[in-house]
């Protein structure tokens, strides 16, 4: 060793990664998860048990953080849960929980406290509301500070909370500057296609940018439209991939991380002595699923938590016999279980048979309650009173269909799905107060493209697994339409949806105008045609349910422009 060499003593300490699923505003029921996930922790040599950002409130809140009252409620859940881990004997294991906190001058704050021996010892605020609102102000356990350093059992840990890792500058750049050995990331990220390799590369940046293991916890479940997955990962200094989460699991995930000790200059002390040697654990790294099976899995949980969380008894949908419904009838049946999902059948005088066929096969193959409500004669009623006729006549069908839908969930109590997919939601291809009803919509954020391609990997999984496929394949096969006039298909209003996705793709998923969709060498009449659809369809897409996320821009969560605008695409 050269003169003057310091020689940097390592540790080993457990870190319990807790993937739990919350519900927000339930602040009893969210304190009670956290406690029991300590409990199964007690007798598993865990060091740390770090929980994901506003566990105690769930997440996001929402304008629920403007209130006092609230934010009331979440500082003292986490004064009771200290003295109740105390209380139990779990008090020497370091707890770090997300809650929300608020400022002097009673401004929201998204903040981690530090639990431990039944104090809270430190906090940290994150430099975004849970809303995902900004604001200036930044609090920790040392005034002045914008990180926050302990020293336990000898390692200098620092912490960051969800947002504050993804640029280079601010809260890492100060963790950087301070050289922690250990940084510690909770996290409510949710879920959208392909992401989950982006969080991976941004946390191997970051632990190298830090120098130091990094861990990034990462809740489950879902709330309203957004689905959360989990995914935690856990790298070394190098950022190597030590260990990784399986998505949409709720769990505990145990490391042994290893990290030097006394490398920073701590805000404050817990504890100096190094942990006693002990039995360490092999690291795993989950299997990572497909696009499909994730994009599966996040409508399942979406639905499945908004229907449970919300306290609906079951779902009921129009069975029409096309693929959109046919879809939105699996999923349910895989969220909540077929003997809880409904469906009905209501022809009009120009369904096809095939139709019904094809609705009563797949209640069949499901196994869900079915049953079919002929809307003739309460069209016929309307039809002879209002004197309707063309385009008001063929929209008549679709709203008593509706309102046969929401009559009985009023009558019975299920929630009703909406069945439209992204494709015509985006160039208004539905009938307010008519397709367009219902609680919720699971299938809203897929373009039509992909809702075949999930149904075909549905039915591929089931022949894989000896069951029996869900979707009938002629439910698949058969050329769109919503059957409301004689011989009608969707193509006698719109192109080929493999021409249309592509467009709305490049216009919607892209944001490249419509000098973007010719630049791709789409035809500029086909491509006006689509552009002015869609810009002219704002106002119904307000008018739809909330449904699962999973792109980067859904309607309504990433995508909301002016109903009233008069702004046109121009070449």
């Amino acid at each position: 060793m050269a003169s003057g060499e310091v020689t940097r003593e390592f540790t080993t300490m457990r870190v319990a990664l807790a993937q739990v699923n919350t519900t927000v505003g339930d602040l009893t029921a969210n304190t009670a998860l956290v406690l029991s996930s300590v409990e199964k922790l007690a007798d598993q040599g865990v060091h740390i048990a770090l929980f994901p950002e506003m566990t105690i409130t769930g997440y996001p809140v929402e304008d629920l953080a403007l209130r006092a009252s609230f934010r009331s409620a979440s500082r003292q859940a986490v004064g009771e849960l200290a003295a109740t881990l105390a209380a139990t004997h779990f008090g020497e294991i370091l707890v770090v929980v997300g809650y929300l906190e608020e400022s002097e001058t009673h401004k929201p704050q998204n903040a981690i406290a530090l639990i431990h021996r039944g104090q809270v010892v430190a906090t940290y605020i994150k430099h975004h509301l849970p809303n995902y609102g900004v604001f200036d102000e930044f609090r920790n356990f040392v005034p002045g500070n914008k990180s926050l350093v302990v020293r336990f059992h000898g390692v200098d840990i620092g912490f960051a909370i969800c947002e504050d890792i993804w640029r280079s500058e601010g809260p890492v750049a100060q963790l950087a500057a301070r050289n922690p050995g250990l940084v510690l990331v909770p996290n409510g990220s949710p879920f959208e296609r392909n992401k989950n390799d982006l969080r991976l590369a941004l946390v191997k940046t970051r632990a190298r940018e830090i120098g130091a293991p990094l861990v990034y916890v990462n809740m489950t479940g879902a709330q309203d439209d957004l689905v959360f997955d989990g995914d935690s990962i856990v790298v070394n200094a190098q950022g190597e991939v030590l260990a990784r989460a399986p998505q949409f699991h709720d769990g505990l995930m145990l490391v042994d991380i290893s990290a030097m000790k006394g490398t920073s200059q701590p805000d404050l002390v817990i504890s100096e002595e190094s942990v006693a040697a002990y039995k360490l654990l092999t690291p795993g790294v989950a299997r990572r699923y497909d696009e499909l099976e994730q994009t599966w899995l996040a409508l399942v949980y979406g639905l499945r938590d908004y229907v449970e969380k919300n306290k609906f008894p079951s779902v009921l949908l129009g069975l029409s016999g096309g693929i959109d419904s046919a879809l939105v009838a699996a999923i349910a049946a895989d969220a909540i279980g077929a003997h809880r999902v409904f469906g009905v059948g209501l022809p009009s005088r120009y369904s096809s048979d095939h139709s019904l066929t094809d609705a009563k096969e797949l209640a069949q193959a499901i196994g869900l309650n079915y049953r079919v409500i002929s809307i003739e004669p309460m069209v016929a009623s309307f039809l002879d009173n209002l004197g309707l006729t063309g385009l008001a006549e063929e929209n008549v069908q679709a709203r008593v269909r509706g309102t046969t839908l929401m009559g009985l969930s009023n009558q019975e109590g299920h929630l009703v799905l909406a069945t439209g997919n992204k494709s015509e939601l985006a160039v208004g291809y539905s009938t307010l107060y008519g397709d367009a009803v219902g609680g919720y919509a699971p299938i809203k954020d897929l373009l039509k493209v992909e809702v075949w391609a999930l149904a075909r990997w549905r039915n591929a999984r089931a022949i894989s697994e000896g069951g029996l496929p869900p979707i009938p394949v002629s439910s698949i096969e058969k050329e769109p339409s919503a059957e409301l006039h004689p011989g009608q298909k969707d193509s006698d209003s719109l192109p080929d949806y493999q021409l249309l996705d592509q467009i709305l793709h490049i216009y919607i998923e892209e944001d490249l105008g419509l000098a973007g969709v010719l630049a791709a060498g789409f035809d500029k009449e086909v491509a006006m045609q689509i552009i002015r659809k869609v810009d002219a369809a704002e106002y119904k897409r307000r008018q739809y349910p909330p449904g699962t996320k999973i792109s980067s821009r859904a309607f309504g969560k990433d995508r909301r422009l002016p109903i009233t605008s008069g702004w046109r695409e121009k070449e």
